[in-house]
C-alpha cells in the first residue's frame, strides 16, 4: 500500500518537475541570447527610452522645458541637472526629452511617406512593367542620384519653415531608396507558381497584386524602413539645425545642438551630450534595422 502511494505521489509530482525544468531551460536559452546579442538588446533599450521620451515625456522629466532659473545658468552636468543648463538655467535633460517628441514625430511622418509612396510606386512598377516600369524608373534614378540631404533642403526650403514641412521634404527624399527595394522584390515575387497558378485560375490582376504578390514582397522593405529610420532622425535633426524646423523657444533636437553652438568653449555639455543622443538613436536604429533585414532573408 505505502509503495502504490509514492508511486502515485512520484507520477503526480512528474508534470511539476517537468514544468520547473522547461522553464530554466527557456530562461537559459533567453539568457544565452541576450549575452550573444549585447548590441542589439543595448540597441532597443535605447530606442525604447526614445520612444518613451516621446510619449510620455513628462514622466522622464517632469519640468518646464521654457523657463529656466538664471542663477543656475551654465551649470555643468551634476545630479541635479544631468545634462546640464544653458544660457538661460533651462534644464537641458528636459529640454532634450520634451524635444524628442516632435524630433520623433517628423522622422515617423518621414519615413512613413516614404515607406507609404515608394512602396506603391515600386509595386506599380514591378507589376506593370514595359513603359510604366521605364517611365518610373527613370524619376527614381533621377531622384537617386541627388544627395538625400541636399533634396531634403531644396524641398523644405520650397516649402517654408516648420517640422511639418521638414517631415515631408524628408520623406520625400527617401521614396526612391523604397521604390527600388519594392521593385525587386515584386519582380522576384510575380513569376512564382503560387502568382502564375493566381492568374491561371482567373484571379482578378489587382487581387493576385493585393493577395499575393504585396504580402510577399513588404519584409525587405519593412527592414529597410527601420533602417531608414536612424537616417531620418539624422536629416529631421540637421534641418533643425539649420533652423527649418519649429521655433524658439520650444525644444528639438537639432535646434538645441544649433543653441548650443554659440558656447562651445565655455559650456561644452549645451552641443556634445545632445549630439550624442542622437548619435546613440541613430546607430540603435541601424542595428535593430540590420538585424529586422537579416532575419527576413532567411
Amino acid at each position: 500500500m505505502v509503495d502504490v502511494l509514492v508511486r502515485r505521489e512520484s507520477v503526480a509530482d512528474r508534470p511539476v518537475a517537468r514544468s520547473v525544468s522547461s522553464r530554466r531551460f527557456r530562461s537559459a536559452q533567453v539568457l544565452g541570447w541576450t549575452r550573444g546579442h549585447l548590441g542589439l538588446v543595448f540597441a532597443g533599450v535605447v530606442l525604447v527610452i526614445a520612444v518613451g521620451w516621446a510619449v510620455a515625456p513628462s514622466v522622464f522629466a517632469s519640468g518646464d522645458p521654457l523657463t529656466g532659473v538664471p542663477a543656475e545658468k551654465f551649470q555643468a552636468p551634476s545630479v541635479a541637472h544631468w545634462f546640464g543648463t544653458d544660457n538661460l538655467g533651462r534644464d537641458l535633460y528636459t529640454r532634450m526629452v520634451h524635444g524628442a517628441g516632435l524630433s520623433l514625430t517628423a522622422t515617423l511622418t518621414a519615413v512613413g511617406i516614404a515607406l507609404v509612396v515608394g512602396s506603391a510606386l515600386g509595386l506599380l512598377s514591378g507589376a506593370a512593367g514595359g513603359i510604366v516600369d521605364t517611365a518610373i524608373m527613370r524619376v527614381v534614378d533621377v531622384l537617386l542620384s541627388i544627395p538625400s540631404l541636399l533634396l531634403a533642403l531644396a524641398l523644405v526650403t520650397a516649402l517654408g519653415f516648420g517640422t511639418r514641412n521638414v517631415a515631408v521634404a524628408v520623406g520625400v527624399s527617401l521614396i526612391a531608396n523604397f521604390a527600388r527595394v519594392m521593385r525587386s522584390e515584386v519582380l522576384r515575387v510575380r513569376h512564382a507558381p503560387y502568382v502564375e497558378a493566381a492568374h491561371a485560375s482567373g484571379v482578378r490582376w489587382y487581387a493576385v497584386l493585393v493577395r499575393h504578390i504585396l504580402p510577399n514582397s513588404c519584409q525587405p522593405v519593412l527592414a529597410l524602413a527601420a533602417v531608414e529610420f536612424g537616417m531620418a532622425v539624422l536629416a529631421v535633426s540637421s534641418l533643425s539645425f539649420l533652423g527649418y524646423g519649429t521655433k524658439p523657444p520650444t525644444p528639438e533636437w537639432g535646434s538645441l545642438i544649433s543653441e548650443g553652438r554659440n558656447f562651445l568653449a565655455s559650456a561644452w555639455w549645451l552641443t556634445t551630450l545632445p549630439g550624442l543622443v542622437i548619435v546613440a538613436v541613430v546607430l540603435s536604429a541601424q542595428r535593430v534595422g540590420r538585424f529586422a533585414g537579416r532575419t527576413t532573408s532567411r
